[in-house]
């Protein structure tokens, strides 16, 4: 019996060490159903790969996906605390895996990555700055061992995207401590090249997911403003049962101005007991509908407040409940709301901490509030014919001197009427100069990208400059990072 017992142990270890990813069929529908928000089902899934092939490591990454499409979904910090410890065991788990699989060093870029942009959601720039650094280290390392592991670029393309898109911070200074730059054309690139090639090759099963990403850069990060247009290209190839697919087309119709089409969207989004609840949905309703007028929009803001556990977009929604009481003319009901902002939620989130500066504002003027609200829209018409009724002169304050003029140049800029869009820039500019409103550095900004389009280097470079220049306002860190990508991208 000894003759049999080394081999034995041999086969034993090595299926211990170098157990392997078996992307099979119910992986697969597992990681289909997570990325659908059918978080029930992938657990169950995920749950019998492990009792029928415990050796299968690809379930060790199905489970940092379930945990971080859980976190997208609940936003609780709660839930963030109690499960970001399962992130050291995975890596422990995935690093003992064959250094010669592409899968290995992917996976530990994902579960690096997955939890980087959880750790940059809950304020840990520390831990985020450290995950990433892992993970574009195991992307590169998988880049010149597995040249054409097509599964790769979707996380290199975000690495490469986030990177180069951090504002001055301390999540930058973490990185450049490790001698980490990003490039956003290079990854945006990369990321729509994957889209392309996933389809027809052993991948596809990824394609949602780079979808997902790709849309949300194109259309925060990059201001692609062909961004609406791919979205739908994208999104054609993806099952209408998934909830993500709900959600990309929402957020991207909503965010490019198109908050009708966003409405018809979400309106339109799966529902049942199969789905995780994602409450933040009910938050993009409520902004799309304020957006076009629709009465019903405190309904959606008041259910997402009474069903969320997270803690984004609070204070936001406060605020634009305040909005719409401003709006009806009720500043008793206005005032309560502002309370509201100050007391209720956290500040982790961009629209959180910008919901505090805007009550610290003057009131706003209700005439330039519906205009700014129909012009997120895509209501550029309406907003236009609103703020020709008026003149700067009526206003009494700089602020609103300046948002009036900003306001203009928005539209005009979306109706590419480019003439009229630099003279009112040039008007926020004049107006806003000195003060710590965006509406002079954001027009700066803006009258650059138009130079830019028309090829007028030297005036797209002096606008540029202008943006960089305005110190201590509402917006600095994002203007200054989105001018200095203007920079680069004119340079010579």
């Amino acid at each position: 019996m000894s003759k049999y017992f080394l081999p034995i142990l041999l086969c034993l270890i090595s299926t211990r060490t170098f157990a392997g990813f078996d992307a099979n069929a119910n992986c697969n529908q597992a990681y289909k159903n997570i990325l659908s928000f059918k978080l029930k089902a992938a657990r169950q899934q995920i749950d019998h790969e492990k009792a029928i092939h415990p050796q299968n490591s690809f379930t060790i990454l199905l489970d940092d996906y379930y945990d971080y499409f859980w976190m997208l979904s609940t936003e609780s910090k709660n839930d963030y605390d109690r499960l970001k410890s399962n992130k050291a065991d995975r890596l422990d788990r995935l690093d003992d895996e064959d250094k010669n699989s592409p899968w290995r060093n992917f996976a530990l870029a994902q579960v690096n990555l997955h939890w980087a942009l959880l750790n940059a959601r809950f304020g840990d720039n520390t831990a985020a700055g450290f995950a990433i650094n892992k993970a574009h280290r195991q992307l590169q390392d998988n880049q010149k061992k597995f040249p054409t592991f097509l599964p790769d670029d979707i996380p290199l393309g975000v690495v490469n995207v986030a990177l180069g898109a951090l504002p001055d911070g301390a999540l930058k200074s973490i990185l450049n401590i490790f001698g980490i730059k990003g490039s956003i054309s290079n990854g945006i690139t990369m990321l729509q090249n994957t889209i392309a090639q996933l389809p027809a090759s052993n991948y596809a099963m990824f394609y949602d997911e780079a979808v997902f990403y790709t849309t949300y850069l194109q259309t925060d990060v990059v201001n692609d403003e062909h961004a609406y247009t791919k979205m739908l290209k994208y999104t054609a190839r993806m099952d209408n049962s998934s909830l993500l697919k709900s959600y990309i087309e929402g957020y991207i119709a909503l965010r490019s101005g198109h908050s009708n089409e966003a409405i018809s969207f979400l309106d339109k989004r799966p529902d049942g007991n199969e789905y995780q609840p994602y409450p933040y949905l009910d938050y993009l309703m409520a902004i799309a509908k304020m957006n076009v007028s629709d009465n019903s929009a405190n309904d959606y803001f008041n259910k997402f407040l009474q069903t969320n556990k997270g803690v984004n977009f609070i204070k936001d929604s406060y605020l634009h409940l305040a909005w719409d009481a401003l709006l009806d003319g009720n500043t008793k009901r206005y005032t309560a709301f502002t309370q509201l902002v100050k007391t209720k939620g956290y500040t982790y989130n961009d629209k959180d901490k910008r919901a505090l500066t805007e009550i610290a504002d003057p009131q706003y003027n209700p005439d330039l509030l519906r205009a700014r609200l129909w012009f997120d829209g895509g209501l550029y018409a309406k907003a236009l014919a609103l703020l020709k009724e008026q003149n700067a002169d009526k206003y009494t304050t700089t602020h609103d001197k300046a948002e009036y003029h900003y306001r203009l140049g928005r539209i005009y800029d979306a109706m590419q009427q480019d003439s009229n869009a630099l003279n009112s820039y040039q008007q926020a500019i004049n107006l806003g100069k000195g003060t710590n409103y965006y509406f002079a550095p954001m027009s700066a900004l803006r009258a650059g990208n138009i130079y830019e389009q028309h090829h007028d280097i030297s005036r797209a470079n002096t606008y540029y400059n202008m943006a960089i220049g305005f110190k201590n306002h509402q917006q600095e860190n994002s203007i200054e990072q989105k001018a200095k990508e203007g920079l680069k991208r004119i340079k010579p």
